[in-house]
């Protein structure tokens, strides 16, 4: 067999039990194994990490192995696909078809470069609207579309991440008003195509797991009545079978619900530790999805596991910066030279910029520099209710350091926060660290050291407690 002849043959087995063709990492792994390279020579060659390569290998061979009915591994590649191709082929001289899972494929398929797609009585006619999505979506727990500013990079780092290395849980974090529902909405809308499913589900009620478990394996069994386990253990098993068996995109919003308020960042609410494990069981066993969470903070599942080689990453969204730019235009604000300072002040926050724009069209006729002139970081009730919600989830030891920070002129490092703190040095580390997850802190880098402070909306509404 030439390297064609096995991408084809990987194709159609593939697509046959996953729904899916290969994708181009895919293809460059089972070329380099195929030609006898490592998995540093393959992510060489396809500038990505080695760490990537071997996740999508092993899904790779998870996939085979479920579609010949037998072990497939790196180490017998060539020898199985040869001996399937020989057996059930080559010895076909004069049979019109080769069945591969139960699907007829035409022998001259197999030098086709497209093959049709398995049709299941639940799929569209071809007189049907071409437009209809592909795969089988539920969307119903997804926001309005809002409008949408910049994020062109945090774009391609995600579908970097998801679709070209297949990570299988991400996390995407930030303030509230940053944007990542309108993100994650575009993410869906820009790799939709890529998966069998797309779900969207809201933890905004803290649901318990297992009504929820049992909804997605539903859904990914295609509605077909299932028996769900007892056990917590082999519901996190099927759920698991589920996600290797149908590629799926799973966005789950409103993630921090599930984190316990009081404590450090990323600690579980008593009520929802199971979670935990669902997580753990998606970010550390091979499967063919990506789990994406939506949420304040990471949980700390997600801080141990993530890294740049692993198929755990997040992403941390700051404001739009510049972007902002096009939002207070379609606001109908003045004084454009002055909406750098507007920006920075709220720290280009969408929703925050939203608010406080509103408030300058309805008291100043749009105009920016009449409303700077006050030298006053406004907030008002909206934006106040919106910080104190991140504000009551805070410990004591995380407070006391917001309060001092506050109280700060200039940014500050950890030795001169301690200088005015009655707190121990151990305390100190792990509240800083803690806020800086939650995004409530604001880093800079000066030489050596790195200063910490407070955005100015945020010290403005402590200082106002």
């Amino acid at each position: 067999m030439d390297i064609k002849e096995v991408l084809k043959l990987a194709d159609l087995l593939v697509f046959a039990h996953t729904g899916q063709h290969l994708d181009a990492l895919q293809q460059a792994v089972l070329r380099g194994v195929w030609q006898g390279q490592k998995y540093a020579k393959i992510a060489q060659e396809s500038h990505c990490t080695e760490g990537s390569v071997r996740n999508v290998a092993s899904g790779l061979w998870q996939i085979l192995s479920a579609a010949l009915g037998e072990n497939v591994n790196r180490a017998n590649l060539r020898s199985t696909l040869e001996r399937w191709h020989f057996s059930n082929v080559s010895s076909a001289i004069g049979k019109a078809f080769v069945a591969i899972n139960h699907i007829n494929l035409c022998r001259d398929t197999l030098h086709s470069p497209e093959v049709p797609q398995k049709r299941t009585p639940a799929s569209p006619t071809p007189s049907e609207d071409s437009a209809q999505p592909r795969n089988r979506q539920d969307l119903r727990d997804a926001p309005a579309p809002s409008p949408f500013y910049g994020r062109t990079g945090e774009l391609n780092t995600l579908q970097q991440w998801i679709v070209q290395e297949r990570c299988r849980l991400v996390a995407l974090q930030g303030i509230t008003g940053t944007g990542k529902s309108a993100l994650a909405l575009q993410l869906v809308n820009q790799i939709q195509d890529k998966f069998e499913c797309v779900i969207w589900r809201t933890l905004r009620y803290s649901p318990p797991l297992e009504p929820l478990e049992k909804s997605l394996i539903q859904f990914l069994s295609g509605g077909r009545e299932t028996e769900f386990p007892p056990s917590a253990g082999e519901r996190h098993s099927l759920l698991l079978e589920c996600l290797r068996a149908h590629r799926s995109l799973i966005v789950l919003d409103d993630a921090h619900m599930l984190l316990s308020s009081g404590q450090l960042a990323g600690n579980y609410r008593p009520d929802c530790d199971d979670y935990s494990t669902l997580f753990r069981l998606a970010g550390e066993f091979p499967h063919n999805s990506c789990l994406v969470l939506l949420s304040w903070e990471p949980p700390k599942d997600i801080t141990a596991l993530r890294g740049e080689s692993s198929p755990v990453r997040t992403l941390h969204l700051d404001g739009l910066g510049a972007a902002s730019a096009e939002l207070l235009r379609e606001k109908g604000l003045r004084d454009e030279d002055k909406w750098p300072d507007l920006i920075g002040t709220y720290r280009g926050n969408p929703l925050w910029l939203n608010l406080v724009a509103t408030l300058i069209q309805e008291l100043f006729r749009g105009g920016v520099a009449e409303f700077l002139k006050y030298d006053n970081v406004f907030l008002g009730e909206e934006l106040a209710a919106l910080l104190h919600r991140h504000f009551e989830r805070l410990s004591e030891l995380e407070r006391a350091v917001m309060s001092r920070l506050a109280s700060q002129a200039e940014p500050v490092t950890v030795s001169q926060l301690l200088e005015h703190i009655q707190l121990s040095p151990s305390e100190v580390f792990s509240a800083v660290q803690s806020l800086s997850r939650r995004s409530l802190v604001e880093k800079q880098e000066q030489g050596d050291e790195t200063l910490f402070t407070l955005s100015p909306a945020m010290q403005q509404y402590v200082k106002n407690i």
